[in-house]
């Protein structure tokens, strides 16, 4: 839309406000033009000196173009005589007493008119500014209001996090608990979902006691990592959906910090080559969110190992590689590491060795050959999109223990 401009002696005005002040301010210089010869150099003197003083208050740079112009007529004017319109005026005064009053009372009806229209002007000018004024106000109201919305927003975000918070670290507490105390479950129970196969005939296996009551609680329990002095020291879940777990917990209840789980198509009996596990990358530092601190290498050397156990045996893993990455489109040749799961042949192993060696930030000098078993955490990494920190581990044999 068209902004309206606004014209007052050649100047130009946006505002409603500076028009009704330009307007006032022309009031004023029309009077002075009418009540001030111009051809007298002492009238003009006087006038400058008036306009210098500030007698006369202009709100508008009609003020200073009227004083730049007094100014300018005042060094052309010659110092001597008086012009012939003062003398004229001088000898009409003298010849006309009536003449005079005329043109006193005349004077005087046009600088009240004068003063009339200023003070219509003005008290525009304060309805203008009072206008303005409320709408400030209204304003200010407004931006208090919306800022108290999002304080009100804010605090109750900090509440639900801090809910899902103390939640998650009681539940993980009582687990852990759970987890030491004497098993009540039988010694003997299927998998949950999966059966062990020999020799074409399906045989149970054994669970860990320390798992069999925590197996009581979810059925869907597969396993427990734990790496020293860090909060990793969760128990581990797996299903056929890899979403569900990203925002339930262990008891099935709705939690945006989620639960550990084991990739849907790693088996622990067979067993897989390589055990998938996701966490989320929480800010606090649960889940897996202390995870990227592997960036650095120093924290790699006072936290080389990651204990993880199935419900059926325990295993201890030495840190081989640490690498960023990400989930790539289905279309993109090249190394995903989460489909490297199980390893076809000692080739396809070697590759994926190598491919993961490269990408790695430093090199640990540990190295795994085919038929070892493999440990991988993935979490979220926030320096590009999809991006994914990862670290992957070998089982270390009883052997080399």
């Amino acid at each position: 839309m068209t902004q309206k401009i606004f014209v007052v002696d050649g100047r130009q005005f946006r505002t409603e406000s500076d028009y009704a002040c330009a307007r006032r301010d022309k009031e004023i210089i029309d009077k002075l033009r009418a009540e001030t010869d111009f051809g007298d150099r002492e009238a003009l003197g006087k006038l400058t000196e008036d306009l210098r003083a500030g007698r006369y208050k202009f709100l508008t740079l009609l003020g200073q173009d009227f004083r730049d112009e007094v100014e300018e007529l005042l060094k052309k004017t010659p110092a001597q005589g008086t012009s012939q319109k003062t003398a004229q005026r001088k000898r009409g005064l003298r010849t006309s007493g009536q003449g005079k009053a005329g043109a006193g009372r005349a004077g005087k009806d046009a600088g009240e008119s004068g003063a009339g229209r200023v003070q219509e002007d003005s008290a525009a000018l304060e309805g203008i500014v009072a206008q303005e004024l409320r709408k400030r106000e209204r304003r200010r109201k407004l931006i208090l209001l919306a800022c108290s919305a999002v304080a009100v927003c804010c605090l109750g975000y900090f509440a639900v996090y801090s809910y899902y918070d103390y939640r998650t670290r009681s539940t993980y507490d009582a687990l852990s608990e759970l987890k030491e105390k004497p098993a009540i479950a039988p010694a003997v129970t299927p998998a949950p979902g999966l059966l062990y196969t020999l020799d074409g005939e399906a045989e149970p296996r054994e669970v860990l006691e320390e798992y069999q009551n925590l197996l009581l609680k979810n059925r869907k329990l597969i396993g427990w990592v734990k790496i020293d002095d860090t909060y990793i020291d969760y128990p581990v879940m797996q299903t056929t959906d890899n979403e569900y777990y990203l925002d339930h917990n262990m008891n099935q209840e709705y939690d945006k910090n989620g639960t550990i789980f084991m990739d849907k198509d790693c088996n622990v009996l067979e067993p897989s080559t390589n055990y998938i596990l996701y966490g989320h990358h929480m800010r606090n530092g649960r889940m897996f969110g202390q995870l990227d601190q592997y960036k650095d290498k120093s924290f790699y050397e006072k936290h080389p190992i990651i204990e993880f156990d199935t419900i059926y045996e325990k295993g201890t893993y030495e840190i081989m590689y640490v690498f960023r990455s990400k989930v790539y489109k289905e279309t993109e040749i090249v190394f995903k590491y989460y489909q490297f799961i199980d390893a076809n042949g000692e080739q396809e192993f070697d590759s994926a060795m190598e491919e993961m060696a490269a990408l790695s930030l430093y090199d640990t000098g540990v190295t795994a050959q085919y038929g070892d078993q493999l440990l991988t955490l993935s979490t979220c990494d926030y320096q590009e999109t999809d991006g994914r920190f990862v670290v992957v581990a070998r089982k270390i044999a009883d052997g080399e223990q």
